[in-house]
């Protein structure tokens, strides 16, 4: 195969994923047929990525393996403006928390990028050297206001009687620009990657350069992530952020996003959001069209990205807390767990300690989803029963005196359900 055929290949296979939006300065095969220096910009205005993030960091790492030198630009500097929201000014931030959120932007991004190659700036080394004189003769001259006022998001903010946008953040877009001026004359990358949101900001560094230097830039944009029952972005700013931390959005809550996803729309996750063949996801849907009610490609999708993000082990003991949870035979995982298992399950569903003598004493399964929060009382316990709505272990419970028997705790633990409520039971000998 020639160059020219893998260049063709990579630019129709990122297509087919859904990981382009635009590009700017030529077709993508153009553009990707040399050898380029790309960067994507992150400003740490969180001290965490979100699920909005992923599909740019990991055409990052397509790029990558296809032979481009990947650089991450976090933006020290531009997130003390942040970058224009729909609506309201942002919360400017300290340099202190500026600075510990590029630290865990910057652990998160080699959590995923792994081994792979790649080099990391901080706006803030030159932004914070700039002198404000330099600055508007040598690139604020380059802009002009007619040309801002029409972006999208400062047209809107201007129109809105109740609304106006701030000097600081009107010059986000300059101080972008100037970014990738930068990185071009220092280090010859030529090349942004970014959201279909950042077009604009991205363009005006193209024109900035070609103003500057006489020389030719690129862009590449992406898609949005949009939550397909609201039509929003996934972000902070929307409030419906996924967040990779995970203390902010547990490993199995996150899995859980991923599984919830609908049949409809699996496949716009599947493609850009794993390193999955497109022939093996194509086999996974064609699998999945079957029999919906299995939930094929949604469970491929949750494992792939809850692992890419968290690693092997906690993706697989999300898996199997969702198969405890909601699979058809809970005893036989719960059997299986390993020590460091049981840990984690613990952390995500709701549990309490039953002792061996009080079930030996004569325990109710009233009174234990009493104890266990999934009835605020044995009356309420009781209507539960009666109601068909109790299952231990997935077994149906339909008799109000049953009581607890040592054998309902394989390797010592039960699950214990009423309704849409859960327990796990924990036998303490």
């Amino acid at each position: 195969m020639s160059n020219t055929e893998e260049v063709k290949k990579l630019a129709e296979e990122l297509k087919e994923r859904g990981l382009i939006e635009q590009t700017g300065g030529g077709e993508l095969a153009e553009i990707l047929a040399q050898t380029r220096k790309v960067y994507l910009g992150i400003d740490p205005t969180a001290d965490s990525l979100t699920v909005g993030h992923l599909g740019p960091v990991f055409l990052m790492k397509h790029l990558a393996d296809a032979g481009h030198e990947v650089n991450f630009l976090i933006g020290g500097g531009t997130g003390m403006i942040g970058d224009p929201r729909a609506s309201g000014e942002r919360v400017l931030l300290d340099e202190e928390t500026i600075e510990a959120n590029s630290k865990a932007v910057k652990a998160q991004l080699q959590r995923i990028l792994g081994d792979q190659k790649y080099t990391m700036f901080n706006n803030a080394d030159w932004l914070g050297k700039l002198s404000l004189i330099e600055f508007l003769r040598d690139t604020a001259k380059h802009f002009t206001v007619n040309q801002l006022i029409k972006r999208e998001i400062i047209k809107k903010r201007l129109d809105d009687e109740n609304d106006s946008i701030s000097f600081t953040e009107f010059s986000y877009a300059l101080l972008q620009g100037y970014d990738y001026w930068y990185l071009n004359k220092e280090h010859d990358i030529d090349l942004q990657i970014g959201g279909s949101d950042q077009w604009a900001n991205i363009i005006s560094g193209i024109d900035l350069i070609r103003r500057r230097e006489q020389k030719n830039a690129y862009a590449i944009t992406l898609p949005l992530l949009i939550d397909k029952k609201t039509g929003k972005k996934f972000g902070k700013s929307e409030g419906n952020a996924v967040w990779l931390d995970p203390e902010k959005t547990t490993p199995f809550a996150f899995y859980q996003f991923w599984l919830n996803v609908s049949d409809e729309n699996v496949a716009d996750y599947l493609k850009p959001l794993t390193f999955l063949k497109l022939t093996e996801i194509s086999s996974i849907l064609e699998e999945h069209n079957k029999d919906l009610s299995k939930r094929v490609a949604q469970r491929k999708l949750a494992y792939e990205v809850t692992m890419i993000v968290h690693g092997k082990d906690t993706a697989e003991s999300a898996e199997k807390t969702s198969l405890i949870l909601y699979g058809s035979d809970p005893v036989s995982i719960l059997s299986k767990l390993s020590e460091a298992e049981r840990k984690e399950i613990k952390k995500e569903i709701p549990n309490i300690i039953i002792s061996a003598k009080d079930i030996e004493g004569g325990l109710s399964l009233a009174d234990i989803l009493v104890s266990s929060n999934l009835a605020t009382s044995k009356g309420e316990a009781k209507r539960s029963i009666e109601g068909k709505a109790v299952r231990l272990n997935d077994k149906l419970i339909e008799d109000v005196s049953i009581l607890a028997s040592l054998s309902d705790f394989p390797e010592g633990m039960a699950l214990l359900r009423s309704g849409k409520k859960v327990s796990l039971i924990i036998l303490e000998k």
